[in-house]
């Protein structure tokens, strides 16, 4: 599923209707149980209950004291915890409400970064568990732009199963977090 989202678009629809909209062009997938990076790793808590549910929700969490993360439930099967953590996008509409969010005027900082992008979108824990599919959600995906190049590369600020080649992201996309060192074996896709 993390490599199907670059590319889909992320809307935003804040509580005065105000709009907010950006291409995903970053994203690294969790495995659930059989990942030890992941959260539901460890099974089943209060905290991580939305990623034991159905595809299509938001799961939002506070990390390092400092931010949100916006996660999306992936597994097609309730009880089996997936997920993808999207870590960037490029900013399409409502660009000066996100620079203010984000206190930066620099179009390739506003959300190139998962505690830039939940600032920048507005999203915190009450955004968990939301139906993203939906089209009156308050945060939704839909298309975007088709036959998005894609690149992957190991995943970022894990210190278990870092290894894994589970980051997607929009190949020379300036909006993306970090560009992948060279021991970090790209690999490009169309």
């Amino acid at each position: 599923m993390g490599r199907e989202i670059i590319g889909k678009k992320l809307i935003r629809t804040l509580t005065d209707e105000t709009e907010l909209s950006g291409i995903i062009v970053e994203a690294e997938a969790y495995g659930g149980n059989r990942d030890p990076a992941s959260h539901a790793f460890r099974g089943k808590t209060r905290r991580n209950a939305v990623l034991f549910g159905e595809a299509g929700h938001a799961y939002v969490y506070f990390t390092y004291g400092a931010h949100y993360c916006l996660n999306f439930v992936t597994s097609s099967k309730i009880g089996k915890a997936s997920a993808v953590l999207i870590r960037a996008v490029e900013p399409v509409a409502g660009v000066d409400t996100m620079a203010l969010s984000r206190r930066t005027t620099v179009l390739t900082q506003i959300a190139n970064g998962p505690g830039k992008l939940t600032r920048a979108f507005e999203i915190d824990r009450t955004l968990n568990g939301i139906d993203v599919t939906l089209a009156d959600s308050p945060i939704r995906v839909e298309n975007g732009i088709p036959n998005v190049k894609v690149a992957t590369s190991r995943r970022i600020g894990i210190n278990v199963a870092a290894e894994r080649k589970w980051r997607f992201y929009s190949a020379d996309n300036l909006n993306v977090s970090r560009q992948p060192s060279r021991k970090m074996a790209i690999k490009r896709e169309s």
